[in-house]
């Protein structure tokens, strides 16, 4: 692959609760982005400061922390050409009536608050979270003869 990245989506609890999470994975996979890490947590406190510390002096850091400890998130990982890019378009815009149709965001959630996922922001910020949700060994490398269907190599 020629921009071969990892990003990190979090399925938030909402969307667990909701029984979105196959719909939400989905996506991406029919996308191309190749799956390569997947599990269900409960994020604690110190774990959702660490992912969430960059808003910590923001006024609604608070209710960031409270929704995501609130009940089980799924957090994947998914590989792919310009993967992080990739995963932001799908998702749609953090404003759920912003976001186009077609989007997570945009034909399943109606709020900023209640916006289903979360995706990392650049490749840089990527590699941090994806370390924050899985060990290394938690990781898959595998052969995915649909790449060849999918990117240019």
């Amino acid at each position: 692959m020629k921009n071969r990245e990892r990003t990190l989506v979090l399925i938030k609890p909402d969307g667990v609760q909701r029984g979105l999470i196959g719909p939400i994975i989905s996506k991406f996979e029919r996308r191309g982005l190749k799956l390569v890490g997947l599990k269900m947590l409960l994020v604690d406190e110190a774990l959702a400061r660490r992912h969430y510390s960059s808003h910590q002096d923001k006024p609604f850091f608070a209710g960031l922390l409270q929704h995501i400890t609130s009940s089980p998130i799924v957090a994947a990982v998914f590989e792919g050409d310009r993967a992080v890019e990739a995963v932001r378009q799908l998702m749609g815009a953090t404003d759920p009536l912003a976001a186009s149709p077609g989007t997570v965001r945009g034909d399943l959630a109606l709020s900023i608050g209640k916006n289903l996922v979360h995706g990392s922001d650049s490749p840089e910020n990527a590699l941090q979270e994806v370390s924050l949700f899985f060990e290394s060994n938690e990781l898959v490398d595998w052969d995915w003869d649909l790449a060849n269907w999918i990117i240019e190599i």
